[in-house]
C-alpha cells in the first residue's frame, strides 16, 4: 500500500460526504415544491435511513462478487446518480420511493468504501480510519457550503443537484478507479446474501451504537438546547452547532494519531470520559458559553469512536466487508432512535435531563471499551498476498 492509496480512499470518503450534504441543503425546497407538512416531510426523510438499513447487510455479497474496487466504483456511481433524482419527483409517494433507493445506495456504498479503507489500513500497518471519516465530514462541510451559496442565489434545486451529481460522478469514478483491488479467490467462502451481525462483533457494534446515539442526539438537539434552555438567539444556536460539527471533523482528522499512541481501548475510555463530562456540562448549563463548551466536549468524546469501531470490526475478520456490514447494521438504528428518545425524555422531564440520559449511554460505551481491543487473526497470509499484488 502507498500514500497514493490513502489519498485515493480519502477522496472517495470526501465525495460521499459532499453528496449527502448537497441533498440536505435542498430539503426545504423539496418541502415547498411538494407542499409537504412537517409530518409528511418527516415520513419522507426517514426513507433514506430505512433504505440503507435494509440493504447494508447485502453489501458484503456485492463486494465478494465484484471485488472491492469494482463494487465501490459501482455503488458510488449509484449514490452520486441518486443525488439528482429526489428533486425530480412529482409527489410524496414518488419522493419516498426515490429516497428509499437513495438511502440504499448511500448505505451499501458506505460499507464498500469502509471495507476498502480497512484493507488499505491493513496494508499501511497504521490507523487511518478516523481521518477518513474526518475527511467525510470535511466533504460534507464543503457540500453544505456550496449548497448554501447556491440556495442563497435562488438556483433551482433540480439544476443544483443535477450539476453536483454530474460533477461527483466524474470525481467519484476517477478516484474509485484508482483504488487498489483485492479480489476474492475461487476457493474463498461466499458470504450470505444478507449478513446479520456475528457474535464476535456484537460488543464492537454496541460501542459504535452508543457513539452514534450520542452523536445523533447532539446533532439534532444542539441548536434547540442553546436557543431554548439558554434563551439565546438563533444565530448563537447555529454557532453552537458549527462548533460541534467542526470539532467532530477536526477530532477525526487527528484521531488516528491518538489511536496509534494509546491504542483503541484507551482511546474509547478517554473518549467516554470526555463524552460523560460534556453531557453533564450541557445538562447544568443555562448560559450559551458553557453549553457550547459542553457540546465541544461531546464532539471530542464521540468523534473517533464510529471509525474506530468499523476498523475494529474489519480487523476481526478475514472478510472486512462482511464484518463491517454487520457492525454498521447494529450502529445505524442509533441515528433513527436517538432524536426521538431525547424528545421523549425531554417531554417527561426536561431537555437538560435528556442530556443526563446521554451521559448514561456514554457510561455504557466506557464500560465496553475492551470490545475494540486489537485481535491478531484478522489478516491471513492470503490477505497479505492479495494486498501485495494490488
Amino acid at each position: 500500500m502507498t500514500r497514493r492509496d490513502r489519498v485515493t480512499i480519502t477522496m472517495v470518503f470526501a465525495v460521499h460526504g459532499m453528496v449527502g450534504a448537497s441533498f440536505l441543503t435542498r430539503v426545504p425546497w423539496l418541502a415547498d415544491r411538494l407542499e409537504l407538512g412537517h409530518g409528511e416531510l418527516g415520513l419522507a426523510l426517514i426513507c433514506p435511513a430505512i433504505g440503507a438499513f435494509l440493504t447494508m447487510p447485502m453489501a458484503s455479497g456485492i463486494v465478494h462478487r465484484l471485488g472491492g474496487r469494482s463494487a465501490t466504483r459501482l455503488l458510488i456511481l449509484l449514490w452520486t446518480m441518486a443525488l439528482a433524482v429526489p428533486a425530480l419527483m412529482p409527489s410524496l409517494p414518488a419522493l419516498c420511493v426515490a429516497l428509499l433507493l437513495y438511502g440504499a445506495a448511500a448505505g451499501t456504498s458506505d460499507v464498500a468504501m469502509n471495507a476498502q479503507g480497512v484493507l488499505i489500513e491493513r496494508g499501511l500497518g497504521r490507523s487511518i480510519m478516523s481521518s477518513l471519516h474526518g475527511f467525510w465530514s470535511v466533504g460534507a462541510l464543503v457540500g453544505a457550503g456550496i449548497g448554501a451559496a447556491i440556495t442563497y442565489a435562488e438556483v433551482d434545486a433540480r439544476v443544483h443537484l443535477g450539476v453536483m451529481a454530474a460533477l461527483m460522478i466524474v470525481v467519484g469514478l476517477y478516484f474509485c478507479g484508482r483504488l487498489p483491488e483485492a479480489r476474492t479467490r475461487p476457493e474463498d467462502a461466499k458470504p450470505p446474501r444478507f449478513v446479520l451481525p456475528g457474535k464476535a462483533i456484537i460488543g464492537v457494534g454496541i460501542v459504535g451504537f452508543c457513539a452514534a446515539f450520542i452523536e445523533g442526539a447532539a446533532h439534532d438537539w444542539t441548536t434547540v438546547f442553546v436557543a431554548n434552555v439558554t434563551e439565546s438567539s438563533q444565530g448563537t444556536a447555529a454557532l453552537a452547532f458549527s462548533f460541534f460539527a467542526a470539532t467532530m471533523a477536526l477530532a477525526r482528522i487527528v484521531g488516528d494519531m491518538v489511536v496509534q499512541r494509546i491504542g483503541p481501548v484507551w482511546t474509547v475510555r478517554g473518549s467516554g470520559i470526555l463524552a460523560i463530562a460534556g453531557t453533564l456540562v450541557v445538562s447544568v448549563s443555562r448560559d450559551p458559553v458553557p453549553a457550547i463548551a459542553g457540546f465541544v466536549l461531546i464532539g471530542l468524546g464521540v468523534a473517533v469512536i464510529i471509525p474506530l469501531a468499523i476498523s475494529a470490526a474489519g480487523r476481526a475478520s478475514t472478510v472486512p466487508s462482511q464484518a463491517i456490514a454487520g457492525v454498521v447494521t447494529i450502529m445505524y438504528p442509533a441515528g433513527l432512535v436517538s432524536p426521538g428518545a431525547m424528545g421523549g425524555v425531554a417531554e417527561v422531564t426536561s431537555l437538560p435531563w435528556s442530556f443526563v440520559m446521554l451521559g448514561g449511554v456514554a457510561v455504557v460505551m466506557l464500560v465496553l471499551a475492551g470490545a475494540v481491543r486489537e485481535r491478531g487473526a484478522a489478516t491471513t497470509s492470503a490477505d497479505a498476498e492479495t494486498l501485495a499484488k494490488a
